[in-house]
């Protein structure tokens, strides 16, 4: 049995309001964008890509690695708790920073961030 589902990839940018513009307009998606600007969402369906403001941002210098590559990985869960214990089960670490209370950061075995997001409740 699965412990997550509903991958989102989530792209790091200095205003995803702009972002969401873009490809909106580029794949013809929907989109929105929170009121303060720091989030925003493109979709299609069951299709979608989120964008996360970052202070101070800087682009990434593809294909060289002095700035690599700024994306992450949402899934969403039931239970947070009965998630984490699963997921650091497979081998991953929880960060030790966790500036939220409906997700929580962990590490791949890798060192990618990604989070586990409470599903939102119909």
């Amino acid at each position: 049995m699965a412990i997550a589902r509903n991958p989102q990839f989530v792209i790091d940018c200095p205003d995803p309001r702009v972002l969401a513009d873009f490809y909106a307009a580029l794949l013809g998606w929907e989109s929105q964008v929170e009121d303060d600007g720091s989030w925003g969402s493109v979709w299609s369906g069951d299709r979608s890509i989120q964008l996360q403001r970052v202070d101070e941002y800087r682009a990434p210098e593809w294909p060289g690695q002095e700035v690599p590559q700024q994306v992450h990985l949402d899934v969403d869960v039931d239970d947070l708790d009965a998630a984490e214990a699963a997921t650091l089960a497979l081998g991953a670490t929880k960060h030790a920073h966790q500036p939220g209370t409906s997700f929580r950061v962990f590490l791949d075995p890798a060192g990618h961030p990604f989070c586990l997001c409470r599903a939102a409740t119909s």
